[in-house]
């Protein structure tokens, strides 16, 4: 048998021994030092147990908490915004992995506006599926509650609909993730010497986001956002491939890692997040994005609320704002969310000429309007300011009381529950805004009679036509 010299031996078991301990120190930086494992039944492979579940963290924590907080010392009634499709507009697609972004940017739209606590509502349009179906079972009288429901004095098993119960959303952003470039620069350097050798490389690539908030009521564009992330990663790594002696030696070592790019992702939808719902609001974001770090935190923005520093913007004017035009809102007591369902006596609204109040699932909805002479004028829920529509209407309140006059019937959805104290301060305001609204256009406030409106203390719900209840009941002449 042929024996390789002895220089030549100690060089090869040299090799070996420095392959080995540089191989075990690459490996304890790529794999776990202690990989525990879990056998749960007797006859059973074991599970191996990695790390515990924890909330998943971004760099926008912090402004997105700063955001939140903004909103809140800002004392503004929530809006109410629905998401649409965030789609992969990529075409990006890999036969082993699939595809190569994300395709839940909406979910992650969920979740980010969900950060923002209570200082935002978040209307489900996404996959509104089940909630569809539930109203297609009460229209046929199989949904009930496990409670006898009393309809027109009858006791019946299925609950009785009268609409309105869905609320409205004031925007919806929508758009998508439009660019995926895999390899915008790379570079590194590798070196051997006698086929023993070691190399360094690193990677950048990027995506991109498209995302518009849009006004609900007009289908206008209000602002759009195009945001876009860089990813870098890198690769190093020693070989070696040579005899010694008659003994070949095929070494090979190294580690790759790259930054998450799904994770990437959910951080620029939830800064577009930030900018689209400030814009919305009337708010300079600009002090909260300062506050984004480089580093994961260990908080969530929730626990960021009460610390994130909150620099308050300066308003937008409103020229530039939908309610150009409209009153202020309402005071801080009114923001407030309406209290717990309470039970209602049900009554007609006075003097008025509608059909009579009965489920939609029982009858067909009647007209809300009562002649020529007689405007109904809907306010939202728990809303003090005028419905987006509401400039054509009163144009035509002001051309009709400059003739014969003008009955306006104020209404809301009869899904609004509010204690008598609060429906109280909500008319006020809601005349108040009507009347500042009139005056604008040339009615003088002694040309505004109000004919009727409940007591201070009365807590009947005076309801008109299918959905809605009576609020209060005007007459202008001038």
């Amino acid at each position: 048998m042929f024996n390789a010299p002895r220089g030549k031996r100690a060089f090869a078991a040299g090799i070996m021994m420095l392959a080995s301990s540089t191989l075990a120190s690459c490996v304890s930086t790529i794999m776990p030092r202690a990989i525990k494992t879990q056998t749960v039944m007797n006859g059973e492979r074991p599970v191996v147990l990695g790390s515990t579940v924890r909330a998943n963290y971004t760099p926008m924590e912090a402004p997105l908490a700063c955001l939140a907080r903004g909103l809140n010392l800002a004392r503004r009634r929530p809006l109410v915004i629905g998401v649409g499709e965030i789609k992969d507009y990529t075409g990006r697609y890999s036969i082993n992995e699939g595809n190569v972004v994300t395709q839940g940017g909406a979910l992650m739209l969920y979740s980010a506006l969900a950060k923002l606590g209570g200082t935002v509502r978040v209307a489900e349009r996404y996959d509104p599926g089940i909630g569809e179906r539930e109203l297609a079972y009460t229209d046929r009288r199989q949904l009930g509650n496990g409670a006898p429901q009393l309809v027109d004095g009858k006791s019946v098993p299925w609950v009785p609909y009268f609409g309105g119960t869905i609320q409205g959303s004031d925007y919806y952003i929508v758009g998508g993730i439009t660019e995926a470039n895999a390899n915008i620069a790379s570079g590194g350097a590798e070196i051997a010497v006698n086929n023993i050798g070691a190399k360094r490389r690193t990677f950048t690539q990027s995506v991109a986001i498209d995302l518009r908030i849009v006004d609900s009521r007009s289908l206008l564009v209000v602002d759009a956002v195009s945001l876009q992330k860089q990813f870098t990663g890198y690769e190093v790594g020693a070989n070696t491939f040579r005899f010694f002696g008659l003994d070949l030696f095929d070494v090979t070592i190294g580690a790759k890692a790259q930054e998450p790019m799904q994770l990437g992702i959910r951080a620029t939808i939830e800064e577009a997040a930030i900018i689209l719902v400030g814009r919305v609001n009337q708010m300079d974001v600009s002090p909260c994005l300062q506050l984004i770090g480089t580093r994961l935190p260990t908080r969530t923005s929730e626990q960021f609320f009460r610390e994130a520093v909150s620099g308050k913007a300066p308003e937008i004017s409103k020229a530039a704002s939908r309610i150009a035009g409209l009153p202020n809102g309402a005071p801080a007591e009114l923001a407030k969310a309406p209290p717990p369902a309470r039970s209602m006596t049900d009554h007609a609204a006075p003097q008025t000429s509608h059909a009579a109040d009965k489920p939609l699932n029982q009858i067909a909805a009647s007209g809300n309007a009562d002649g020529s002479e007689m405007v109904v004028l809907t306010f939202e829920v728990n809303e003090v300011n005028l419905p987006g529509a509401a400039a054509a209407m009163l144009d035509r309140i002001v051309a009709m009381a400059r003739n014969d006059g003008v009955t306006v019937s104020l209404t809301t959805r009869d899904s609004e529950s509010t204690f008598p104290a609060q429906r109280t301060r909500l008319l006020d305001a809601r005349l108040a805004g009507l009347i500042a609204a009139l005056a604008t256009r040339g009615i003088p406030m002694a040309a505004i009679t109000v004919e009727w409106r409940p007591d201070n203390a009365d807590s009947t719900v005076y309801r008109q036509g299918a959905g809605l209840q009576a609020l209060a009941r005007i007459k202008i002449k001038t």
